[in-house]
């Protein structure tokens, strides 16, 4: 039987999709229906409302094609060869360019006949220093198609080269997420991109979401638009094998905020403002039904296997549920969308390189590094302390599944929604702790002296602050100072 707060959230749901499309606006449907509606819709709601015509009432779902299996890499030469590719772009970084995943994706593309070159100097957490290198190469050879291989760096870089070989004479900053940059839509088609992850953790084969780290900003931020996402993603279960355990933690903990701030994020209808043309709705859309299933199972799958990985990362029947759950996850935030973590994580990890200069264990690079998943877990206790007033109902079923007790528990069913928060936020806690997780911003360098730059370096990222409950859905609300109190609940736990 479906719980009080599903049947709560699609009445909801049904509710705000009462007509009011862009042909079919309120001011005409007033117009036509009678006074008696009018009536019956304020006797039902008791006060006047506040008028929500200019709130979203539709979501879209889009994802990439997905193959799954043990050694499928092996088959993109004939998928290239099956769309008669005149020349392919491959990319990937100096680590896996020695390892098993472009061992066999070489293999397959000369087995078929298939032309190309290969850009291997991809960036870890690419900046727009690097992209835009990677957008040189590309556009000098002018490919048909795209093949990435590699984790979330590799594909995002991919998808930004393909952009721009269509787009030859726009700047990076045309389509950079607006108020960083201008944010304009993607109106020409782009060329086929097969992506290859080698990680489980960004998703980033199934989304239309591409990021990338401004050092002169001292924030990431990024490009999102389904116009983006790759056609195919080949998701090998051999290709994280050769992954170091650090790696798998933090890859898995995106895992684990995707699922999180994606059921979490603001229902869709109540996302402003509704676009006037479907071709300007955002990826990102807000929590709903379709997005909510696949963001649930990723997150019981993360919770269940994650810390297995850690144990022994050559689990096998771990690793291969870690990558269906990173897809799933990327299915689910990549059109219900993240929130608070995520926006937070950007300036966690971009005012590492001028600040504490922090390198995490078990990284083989030669620069200060906060991992993405390390610096969005960062604040996962706090960000959920602060958003379960919002739905009680999903910070409780989110509760049941950290502490592995059924939502009937007495423990679980009986809380009182006001002391949910600080329950979820300790059961969060315990599980980084067990993946060792430094315990809070201190941990990696920061201190309160920090939290306002920490807050300025959040604010810019409104694409995915405006779904955040309490601050996306509070007309006027810009978050700072709830992320400034958010900052200091995270500095240490």
């Amino acid at each position: 039987m479906a719980s009080r707060s599903t049947i709560h959230r699609l009445m909801n749901a049904a509710r705000h999709v009462a007509c009011p499309c862009h042909a079919c606006n309120s001011s005409t449907t007033a117009a036509a229906g009678s006074a008696i509606g009018t009536m019956m819709f304020n006797a039902r709601h008791m006060t006047a409302q506040p008028k929500t015509q200019d709130k979203e009432y539709a979501f879209e779902i889009a994802a990439a094609n997905l193959r799954f299996g043990e050694g499928v890499t092996r088959e993109v030469g004939m998928d290239f060869a099956n769309m008669k590719a005149r020349k392919v772009g491959v990319f990937t970084d100096p680590n896996v360019e020695k390892l098993l995943p472009m061992k066999m994706a070489r293999e397959s593309l000369d087995a078929s006949g298939i032309s190309y070159e290969v850009f291997n100097t991809v960036a870890v957490e690419p900046t727009d220093a690097s992209w835009n290198e990677a957008i040189t190469w590309a556009r000098k050879h002018d490919f048909s198609h795209f093949l990435a291989v590699g984790g979330g760096s590799v594909m995002d870089t991919a998808k930004a080269a393909n952009l721009f070989t269509v787009y030859k004479d726009s700047d990076l900053f045309d389509f950079i997420n607006a108020p960083v940059g201008k944010g304009l839509p993607i109106t020409e088609k782009l060329r086929p991109l097969i992506a290859v992850p080698t990680t489980a953790g960004t998703g980033s084969e199934t989304t239309g979401t591409a990021i990338l780290d401004i050092p002169s900003r001292n924030f990431k931020t990024g490009i999102a638009n389904r116009a983006l996402k790759p056609m195919l993603g080949i998701v090998d279960t051999l290709n994280t094998d050769s992954c170091p355990t650090a790696v798998h933690i933090s890859a898995g903990l995106d895992v684990l905020f995707h699922s999180m701030e994606s059921y979490t994020a603001i229902p869709y209808y109540e996302r402003t403002p509704r676009p006037s043309n479907p071709k300007l709705r955002p990826a990102y859309q807000g929590s709903n039904p379709i997005s909510d299933v696949f963001s649930l199972w990723a997150l019981r799958e993360t919770v269940k296997y994650l810390p297995r990985i850690a144990k022994d990362k050559h689990d096998k029947e771990a690793q291969r549920q870690m990558l269906l759950a990173a897809s799933f996850a990327g299915i689910g935030f990549g059109n219900g969308g993240v929130h608070l973590c995520h926006a937070a994580s950007y300036p966690i990890s971009g005012l590492n390189k001028t600040g504490p200069k922090y390198k995490h264990p078990g990284y083989v690079i030669d620069k200060p590094i906060i991992p993405h998943g390390i610096s969005v877990a960062l604040t996962g206790p706090a960000v959920f302390k602060f958003t379960a007033p919002s739905a009680p109902d999903r910070h409780r079923l989110a509760l049941s599944i950290f502490s592995g007790l059924p939502e009937s528990d007495p423990s679980i069913a009986r809380l009182p929604n006001h002391e949910v928060g600080k329950r979820l936020y300790d059961e969060i806690a315990r599980f980084l702790d067990g993946l060792g997780v430094p315990r809070g911003l201190k941990a990696v360098g920061y201190n309160k002296g920090d939290v306002q730059r920490l807050v300025e370096g959040t604010l810019p990222q409104r694409r995915v602050l405006d779904l955040a409950p309490g601050i996306g859905d509070v007309a006027g609300e810009d978050g700072a100072e709830h992320l400034a109190m958010i900052m200091e609940d995270s500095l240490e736990y």
